[in-house]
């Protein structure tokens, strides 16, 4: 029985996925399919990062530039091949930030917002999530953010969270639910501070 989920790909794509890889390390040619199959997906990334096309274009150039670059030490490690061009893009989007000591933008679409609810929400008190998120968004450690960001607004499973963010499958797992669980507490908290 397979279990078809929103986060994740079928096997037959990662195994496609894997021949034009392989492909690509015999003909940097062959690279241009991976391209085209993710170019969209990491502009649009860097750019809900970044809130500026012209910069998102540069970085996304960037990201395949060191992806096609770097595909002979490339290691299938049973996530799809987004998972190191993410891995990649924020690195460049960080360093980015760095450079031009710029702050990140976090830009929450309602779909993500709903997904996080999903998992937040113990009854339907949905504006009371939608008013209160935010908040509890910005208590958050950088590294707390990025893993709501994966998960939740980026809709990647835990395993590829896990291989974005250098972490176990089970360490995205845990560390994604006690974050939850802060941000439920927190939500709780100033719930009850506004019917006051």
């Amino acid at each position: 029985m397979t279990l078809e989920s929103k986060y994740h790909k079928k096997p037959e794509e990662i195994e496609e996925e894997q021949l034009w890889i392989e492909k690509a390390k015999q003909n940097p040619q062959h690279f241009a399919v991976l391209y085209e199959k993710y170019y969209k997906t990491i502009f649009l990334y860097l750019f809900r990062k970044v809130n500026d096309m012209d910069v998102a274009g540069d970085l996304c150039s960037d990201v395949f530039s060191k992806a096609l670059s770097a595909i002979q030490s490339y290691e299938y490690k049973g996530v799809p091949y987004s998972a190191w061009l993410y891995r990649i893009a924020a690195n460049e989007a960080n360093m980015y930030f760095r450079k031009h000591n710029k702050r990140e933008m976090i830009c929450i679409d309602d779909t993500s917002i709903h997904l996080l609810n999903e998992d937040l929400q113990e009854s339907n008190e949905e504006n009371i999530y939608l008013t209160f998120l935010p908040l509890c968004l910005e208590r958050l450690k950088p590294d707390e953010v990025i893993l709501v960001q994966w998960r939740f607004f980026e809709n990647k499973a835990f395993k590829e969270v896990g291989e974005i963010m250098n972490m176990t499958e089970n360490n995205a797992k845990v560390k994604t639910y006690r974050i939850l669980e802060k941000i439920r507490k927190w939500m709780l908290e100033m719930k009850g501070k506004s019917n006051e």
